[in-house]
């Protein structure tokens, strides 16, 4: 099963009748990382008055956490999961400081604020797709290797690495849905010459129709 989460660690900033709300997101796999990355913004903006979060953890949001931290009721941790559950994110923590500027927003208004704060610090994260899929080595004599990159390219299939011996070795990354059609192609493609190897099936981070293993937070 596949999911959404986020790219990337991000900040975004706004100001609304003099209160400066800062919104963090962080890609968590763990209420373990969500605490010790609200503790992080908590320590960072230690002088705001309110650090409202939430976070979901699990492919299937089976730990869902949030908290108003002084807020009226209501007003700030709810709307705040509701956004990661309208954007359908899995493993995310956003918290959504907020300095207090004297104006009182009144129940509705700070409401409107958090979710503010939580979709902007989303979308400055950026959604990226979790699936599920398998690493794959081609083995090929040296003069189907043209043949084989001009077929990986006109399917938009990035070649993570080649390796040159006896023969050639192409490494991609492929997704649960490709997997068999890609065999077949390359099997007829090299007239059955080919060696496929495929690794067991784990997640991917998918961007556009390229798989990664791993994105480095930003």
């Amino acid at each position: 099963m596949g999911y959404k989460t986020v790219l990337r660690k991000s900040e975004s900033e706004f100001v609304e009748k003099k209160s400066t709300f800062i919104g963090a997101c962080k890609r968590v796999f763990s209420e373990e990382e969500a605490r010790a990355f609200i503790d992080e913004i908590k320590a960072k903006y230690k002088d705001a008055r309110h650090h409202v979060y939430a976070y979901t953890i699990g492919e299937n949001m089976n730990v869902q956490r949030y908290s108003d931290d002084g807020e009226p009721q209501g007003t700030g941790g709810i709307p705040i999961l509701e956004v990661l559950k309208k954007n359908d994110l899995r493993n995310v923590c956003v918290v959504v400081t907020r300095y207090f500027g004297g104006i009182l927003l009144g129940a509705g208004g700070l409401t409107r604020a958090y979710v503010k704060g939580a979709s902007d610090a989303v979308k400055a994260s950026g959604i990226v797709e979790r699936v599920i899929g398998f690493e794959v080595d081609l083995h090929i004599e040296y003069d189907l290797l043209g043949k084989v990159q001009y077929y990986l390219r006109e399917q938009q299939i990035e070649t993570e690495e080649i390796v040159y011996t006896s023969e050639v070795t192409l490494k991609i990354y492929i997704e649960e849905t490709v997997l068999p059609i890609l065999k077949s192609d390359i099997v007829n493609l090299t007239s059955s010459h080919a060696r496929i190897s495929v690794s067991d099936a784990s997640l991917y981070y998918k961007m556009e129709q390229r798989l990664y293993k791993e994105f480095e937070e930003g």
